[in-house]
């Protein structure tokens, strides 16, 4: 009897701290909802929004020039007109320099479809072409849209002049890569709930700490954060980056005037600093026309040397 009793007692107490956590779950989901109202304002669109397929895709320019920079994003970056403005505000009085926001980033549309590099570059490529920026392109990747420009001069080289990788990926990198899809898919599921409300400093990206954006900036940064974190479309890139990798890994080498900025693997990289260096020097001595430069700052390379960055890129340019 008495043992009964306990399991009775201890079932009370569970069936209440799962009533609380609940309530909590619900406190904080309404929270949420409610800031991202308030935050709307935060969240206009600073480029033109371009109808893909009956979604929109955020396009941004500025600046004007005889060579069109063409910036592509990281996966998980959940603001890339933002992200990349330390580094093209110090370029666009030379350039024309244009950030494409692809699904599930930025201002664009969240889209739950597949993410193979096929349809990546398509729509790429179509927002391009439907806002008036023609070819042909530098373009300026980072992380995993390495992969993307890869592709792109693989498959129109014509297109391209140029790929600037700013600690861009190559193939080799994902061939061992260990992706933990359930940990994103919490990720997701934290921010759909409001969690990472709970926690601050997850808003505050590197271009945040550490770039040269202003307060309004920031606020917007940080507003867009918790709509654009973990989305279903980033997730779909996710599990499409190896299948990806592989084609353009089959493709070959580009022989394209290439500029790789390296950076010490620290910032989120999940290498070393020598293997996460070797993989992209051992890629671009297969590259005739190919340099690099090792930079002592994390992944977010632009969002620390951003001053170098553009100096090199100048003196790389100015070269052809």
């Amino acid at each position: 009897m008495k043992k009964g009793k306990e399991t009775k007692s201890m079932l009370r107490v569970f069936l209440g701290i799962a009533t609380i956590i609940v309530i909590l779950m619900w406190i904080c989901f309404g929270y949420h909802r409610y800031r991202l109202k308030k935050e709307e304002k935060l969240r206009q669109p600073l480029g033109q929004l371009i109808d893909i397929n009956g979604n929109n895709i955020s396009i941004y320019a500025e600046g004007s020039g005889s060579k069109t920079l063409v910036f592509l994003s990281g996966g998980g970056t959940c603001s890339p007109i933002l992200d990349f403005k330390s580094l093209y505000s110090m370029l666009s009085d030379e350039y024309k320099i244009v950030v494409v926001e692809k699904f599930g980033y930025g201002y664009s549309d969240v889209v739950d479809e597949n993410r193979n590099i096929q349809t990546i570059l398509s729509e790429t490529r179509l927002a391009l072409n439907k806002a008036g920026i023609d070819g042909s392109y530098v373009l300026c990747p980072h992380s995993m849209s390495g992969i993307e420009a890869l592709y792109w001069a693989q498959e129109y080289t014509d297109e391209i002049e140029a790929i600037i990788g700013l600690d861009m990926a190559v193939p080799e990198y994902y061939e061992n890569m260990k992706i933990n899809l359930p940990l994103i898919k919490f990720g997701q599921c934290a921010a759909d709930l409001g969690i990472t409300r709970l926690i601050p400093t997850l808003a505050e990206s590197d271009a945040i700490k550490h770039g040269t954006l202003t307060d309004d900036e920031k606020n917007m940064y940080r507003a867009i954060f918790y709509s654009r974190t973990a989305t279903v479309t980033m997730i779909n890139e996710v599990k499409n980056v190896k299948a990806n990798a592989r084609i353009v890994a089959q493709n070959g080498v580009p022989q394209i005037d290439m500029l790789l900025f390296i950076s010490d693997g620290t910032g989120g990289t999940g290498f070393d600093k020598e293997t996460w260096r070797r993989i992209p020097e051992e890629y671009i001595s297969e590259v005739e026309s190919g340099k690099y430069i090792e930079l002592e700052c994390p992944h977010y390379v632009h969002d620390y040397e951003y001053g170098r960055i553009s100096e090199e890129i100048k003196s790389f340019l100015s070269d052809y």
